[in-house]
């Protein structure tokens, strides 16, 4: 399977003073706020490290969902919050915190096959940093 997706960006003004807006083809982002105390601060809007957790949490999520029902299991729900460590410049760190209620799977196969989405998730595979996950198996 091969496919693309497209996102825009505009800016205007100096780094921080300007503002911008990020879209989406999907239209899911249609002109979000983009800007310095969106990103550095707490303005209203969104920023590349939110984008970019909100991205892992997705596609780590949908990966172990299909890694789940390969094994003969399927979740009742998943649920995981990504947490991007922004420091010096650089994304140092992404932590990955699973909570997820899986019929009949134990605790063991359910932390190793989160471990094999985390490995395998196409955004873990394009990010250079550390990934940490913790995974609860909820009852």
């Amino acid at each position: 399977m091969k496919f693309t997706r497209k996102a825009h960006a505009n800016w205007k003004g100096t780094g921080m003073e300007g503002k911008g807006t990020i879209s989406t083809q999907s239209t899911t982002l249609d002109n979000a706020q983009l800007s310095f105390k969106t990103r550095f601060a707490d303005g209203v809007g969104t920023n590349p490290e939110e984008l970019v957790a909100a991205a892992h949490s997705g596609c780590f999520t949908m990966q172990l969902s299909f890694l789940l029902n390969e094994g003969g299991f399927t979740a009742d729900d998943l649920t995981t919050e990504a947490t991007v460590t922004f420091e010096d410049g650089s994304i140092t760190l992404i932590h990955l915190d699973l909570k997820g209620k899986v019929p009949s799977i134990s605790a063991e196969e359910f932390t190793a096959t989160a471990n094999k989405a985390k490995e395998i998730c196409p955004i873990s595979k394009l990010l250079n940093t550390t990934i940490t996950l913790s995974a609860e198996l909820i009852s």
